[in-house]
């Protein structure tokens, strides 16, 4: 029996690069607006969030560079896979997102899409600041490092 509990999310998209380029800051979960045949792509996992980011503009935050591919059984005409889609915030998590985003270096970026349990589409957004080069090559060498450690372990067991 595992104890890792399930959280009833199904994951479309992940932004893997944004944990090795970004220093991640804190995460907040957003509703995405989509059309009919983008929700049936999605569920296809035809979904690329790797180039994306988050904007703010008049007050509404906006959802640029993720590409969902146009569902092929679609009858009527499909949409630009690049669109510009509308994320459903709080007006108070908006709030707090204009302070924080007016400060230098920091980024809003889309780290995952996935599912929840009552069948609504959800981005993970992360307020994010980019790393520099030498604290790229630090963070592989850790990561190096902790397997060496954990190879070493496992030969000794």
């Amino acid at each position: 029996m595992s104890a890792k509990k399930t959280t009833g999310q199904k994951i479309v998209a992940k932004n893997k690069k944004a944990f090795h380029d970004y220093h991640i800051d804190q995460t907040l979960e957003a509703g995405i607006v989509l059309s009919g045949p983008e929700v049936k792509s999605l569920r296809a996992g035809k979904a690329n969030v790797r180039d994306g980011y988050a904007q703010l503009k008049n007050g509404e935050v906006f959802l640029y560079n993720v590409h969902i591919s146009p569902y092929a059984w679609t009858t009527h005409l499909a949409q630009d896979p690049l669109r510009v889609r509308k994320l459903l915030l709080h007006r108070q998590e908006i709030r707090k997102l204009i302070g924080k985003l007016h400060e230098k270096g920091i980024a809003l970026i889309p780290l995952k899409i996935y599912f929840v349990a009552n069948g609504k589409a959800k981005v993970e957004l992360a307020l994010a600041r980019g790393k520099k080069l030498y604290d790229k090559r630090a963070a592989l060498k850790e990561k190096e490092s902790n397997r060496e450690m954990q190879r070493n372990l496992r030969r000794e067991e």
